[in-house]
C-alpha cells in the first residue's frame, strides 16, 4: 500500500534547500570594492577605532548591530532605518532602548561617502564595522565578503522576533534554523557576549522569584546573585548595566564559555547554553570545546560570522545604495 505523502517534512526541506541556495548563491566577494572603493577597509577601520577608543563597549554595539539586522530581512541595513513603532526596526522589543552605535554608523557613512561617494552600502559597512570590532577587542579577524545593497523597509514585526535572554534554548536554535544557521552557529554566536554590557532589565527576571520558585535562579553563582541584587534593587529602573563577561569585559577571548562552566552566565540565554536540560543533546559539548580552546572557538566564530552575513543579502539591482544610513534616497 502506497505510504502518504508527508506534506510537512517536504515542506520543512524545501525551506532548509531554499535557505541554503540563498546563502551559497548571494554574490558576495572579498574584493567587491577594489576597483570602485578602493581605500574603504581602511576607511571603516579608523572610523570603529575612534569610536573604540572613545567607548570600550562601542566595540560589543557595532557587532550586535549587524547581528540584529541580518536576522530580520537578511543583511540589508534595514535595522539602520529611522521612522516610527510600525515602519522601523528600532523600535522593536529587543532594539528599542538597547540597540546602539547608529551614530558611529553615520560617522563611517560620511567618510566612506567622502572617500568614494554612492558606493558602498550600509549594509556592508555594518559588515565591515562587526569584523573590525571584534579584531580590535582581541579577537579574529577574517575577510569580510561584500556586495550587499540596502533595503528600502524596515520589517518591525520581524524585529520582534529576534532571539531573547528569555526565549528558550529550543526557541533560539528554531530562530537560528529559519535563517539557515545550525547549533553551532548558536554556541559561537553567543560566543559575541565575550564583550559588551547588559541593562539589569535583560536579567533580573533571575534574580527573585525565578519562573514562580520563590528564589532566584539556581543555574547562577549564589555570590554573582549578591552581587547583581545590590546592582538590580526590585526598586530601580532596570537601565543599571553588568558585564556579559565578568573578568574579561573588553576582551573578545572564549572566558565566556568559562563562565558557563561556573554558573556565571548573565543573561538566562546564556547559561542555558550549558546548564538546561535541551543543552545536554545539542549546546553542552560545544561549551565544553570553546571552553577549553580559544582557537577552536575562534574558527566556529569565524566561520558562523560569514554565514550570518550571508543571509539574504540584496545583490545586482535589488535595493541601494543609501547616501544616508537613516533614511531610503
Amino acid at each position: 500500500m502506497r505510504k502518504p505523502c508527508n506534506f510537512t517534512l517536504y515542506y520543512s526541506l524545501f525551506v532548509t534547500f531554499m535557505i541554503m541556495f540563498v546563502v551559497v548563491n548571494s554574490q558576495l566577494t572579498t574584493d567587491f570594492y577594489a576597483k570602485t572603493c578602493p581605500s574603504v577597509l581602511k576607511v571603516v577601520r579608523k572610523e570603529v577605532q575612534n569610536a573604540i577608543k572613545n567607548e570600550m563597549r562601542m566595540a560589543a554595539s557595532l557587532l550586535r548591530l549587524h547581528f540584529h539586522d541580518c536576522f530580520v530581512n537578511g543583511c540589508d541595513g534595514s535595522l539602520l532605518l529611522d521612522g516610527n513603532s510600525t515602519t522601523s526596526e528600532k523600535f522593536a522589543a529587543g532594539n528599542l532602548n538597547s540597540a546602539r552605535g547608529f551614530e558611529v554608523i553615520d560617522n563611517i557613512k560620511k567618510a566612506v561617502e567622502d572617500a568614494c561617494s554612492g558606493v558602498v552600502s550600509c549594509a556592508d559597512i555594518l559588515a565591515i564595522a562587526a569584523r573590525d570590532s571584534v579584531l580590535l577587542s582581541g579577537g579574529p579577524t577574517w575577510k569580510v565578503r561584500l556586495g550587499r545593497r540596502d533595503g528600502l523597509i524596515g520589517n518591525v514585526s520581524g524585529a520582534n522576533g529576534l532571539p531573547a535572554p528569555f526565549h528558550s534554548l529550543n526557541t533560539i536554535i528554531s530562530i537560528f534554523q529559519v535563517v539557515g544557521l545550525n547549533v553551532t552557529d548558536v554556541v559561537s554566536l553567543s560566543g559575541a557576549h565575550t564583550i559588551g554590557l547588559a541593562k539589569c532589565a535583560t536579567f533580573d527576571n533571575r534574580l527573585t522569584n525565578f519562573s514562580g520558585s520563590g528564589g532566584p535562579d539556581t543555574t547562577l553563582d549564589t555570590t554573582l546573585v549578591t552581587e547583581l541584587q545590590n546592582l538590580c534593587p526590585s526598586t530601580s529602573d532596570g537601565n543599571n548595566t553588568a558585564p556579559l563577561d565578568r573578568n574579561s569585559t573588553d576582551l573578545f577571548d572564549n572566558h565566556y564559555f568559562k563562565n558557563l562552566l561556573n554558573q556565571r552566565g548573565l543573561l538566562e540565554s546564556d547559561q542555558i547554553l550549558y546548564s538546561s536540560n535541551d543543552a545536554i543533546a545539542t549546546t553542552k559539548t560545544l561549551v565544553e570545546t570553546y571552553s577549553n580552546s580559544s582557537s577552536v572557538f575562534f574558527s566556529d566564530f569565524v566561520n558562523s560570522m560569514i554565514k550570518m552575513g550571508n543571509i539574504s543579502p540584496l545583490t545586482g539591482s535589488n535595493g541601494e545604495i543609501r547616501k544616508n544610513c537613516r533614511v531610503i534616497n
